[in-house]
């Protein structure tokens, strides 16, 4: 024998109330028809489907909707959970709505609610890819950024520097003769950069930036041995230069006067260099090849 509640109908193995559908304290039994009918014939009843034998026949299934939005709820617990009205109503389940609820959503309206993070994710990925932006600006891609260090790393008294590094490649060339010809090399050239700005932050700055290797800066050196070597110009009025190849003169000058003169003229395939002028007016090279 089963039971059932009397509020809302849910059955239950043993008349053990409350009910652990609705809270009610009144079960009463559920009713067993086996081989009972209106007419006396086995098995069904009049103007209605057949029960088959020792099927438990446990009545409707009640919920307690919204009088004012209809939303279903389980137990007569007031107010309602989508609108807020207090009276809730007994009503029986006809679960005309299952068809509906199990509808499977098409993925254009899975995805509807995030097609703005999509945009905005392929708008990213197009400057990435046309090179409008470069990856090097984000973390942990590119080579590193170079540190900061008092001066000027760029240009200073209308003379340009990358331009004037250029000129320096150009004037060192002209001392070099047959396989001794070197190509210029930009990721050479970055890793002098941040050496030279580090050296800079050292002397003036008292700090010590973050070491770099040559490898993270992309250079075309292949296994060859990458080496370095720093040159400081005292007592260098940048004013007294008309343009950047008179400036570019005076420091490969200076770099073919140096002790590493003879390995600059000759022995490596390619080079790098930057020209840093630091707070107290002497002009910072750093040269590196490979």
């Amino acid at each position: 024998m089963k039971w059932r509640c009397t509020r809302c109908g849910k059955p239950h193995a043993s008349n053990d109330p409350p009910c652990d559908e609705c809270g009610h304290n009144a079960f009463e039994k559920a009713i067993v028809r086996v081989d009972d009918t209106d007419d006396g014939s086995s098995g069904e009843r009049s103007g209605s489907e057949p029960i088959p034998s020792g099927t438990v026949e446990t009545g409707p299934e009640y919920v307690w909707a919204c009088t004012n939005c209809g939303r279903e709820h389980v137990r007569n617990t007031p107010p309602c959970s989508r609108c807020g009205n207090p009276d809730l109503e007994r009503v029986e389940r006809t679960y005309e709505d299952v068809e509906r609820d199990l509808d499977t959503p098409s993925w254009f309206e899975v995805a509807k609610p995030y097609l703005p993070i999509f945009a905005v994710i392929g708008v990213v990925v197009a400057l990435f890819a046309t090179g409008i932006v470069p990856p090097s600006v984000l973390p942990g891609i590119g080579p590193p950024s170079p540190p900061d260090a008092p001066g000027n790393a760029s240009e200073q008294a209308g003379l340009d520097f990358e331009t004037t590094e250029a000129a320096v490649h150009d004037r060192l060339e002209g001392e070099r003769t047959g396989s001794d010809t070197r190509r210029y090399d930009d990721g050479l050239a970055a890793y002098a950069e941040h050496q030279n700005r580090g050296l800079v932050a050292v002397e003036f700055d008292d700090r010590e930036p973050d070491a770099a290797e040559p490898d993270d800066f992309g250079h075309d050196c292949g296994d060859a041995r990458v080496v370095g070597a720093p040159l400081v110009l005292s007592d260098r009025s940048l004013t007294a230069y008309d343009n950047e190849s008179a400036f570019a003169a005076d420091v490969a000058d200076g770099l073919l006067s140096s002790r590493f003169g003879d390995d600059i003229r000759s022995g490596y395939d390619a080079e790098g260099l930057d020209v840093h002028v630091a707070p107290n007016g002497d002009v910072y090279v750093f040269y590196a090849a490979c």
